[in-house]
């Protein structure tokens, strides 16, 4: 099953807007609330270089996982194509995420 595709009107809400709602819900300044989440951002990122899995209580779990070489074939012309290795970040949601949506 396919996932939708995203509508063209949809907007997101940004790691500042977060900062914002944060810093006003716990009397914190907005720069400290932003730096703290920019700070838990880059702990995420140097922790799945080193392969490690993030897990948020009640959201889910990041990981990396390793996708193998592959044959493939270009949409154009329908020639086969070698498409090599790589590495994908894997999001698990978590069962109260999936209750709660």
């Amino acid at each position: 099953m396919k996932a939708a595709a995203p509508k063209a009107n949809a907007t997101a809400v940004t790691l500042k807007q977060i900062g914002v709602v944060l810093a006003e819900t716990h009397g914190l300044a907005k720069k400290q609330t932003e730096m703290l989440l920019n700070d838990m951002i880059d702990h995420f990122v140097k922790n799945l270089k080193k392969g490690l899995r993030i897990r948020i209580s009640g959201l889910g779990v990041l990981q990396v996982r390793k996708r193998a070489a592959r044959m493939g074939r270009n949409p154009a012309t329908g020639e086969q194509i070698k498409i090599k290795a790589s590495k994908k970040i894997a999001f698990r949601a978590a069962k109260e995420l999936k209750e709660a949506i």
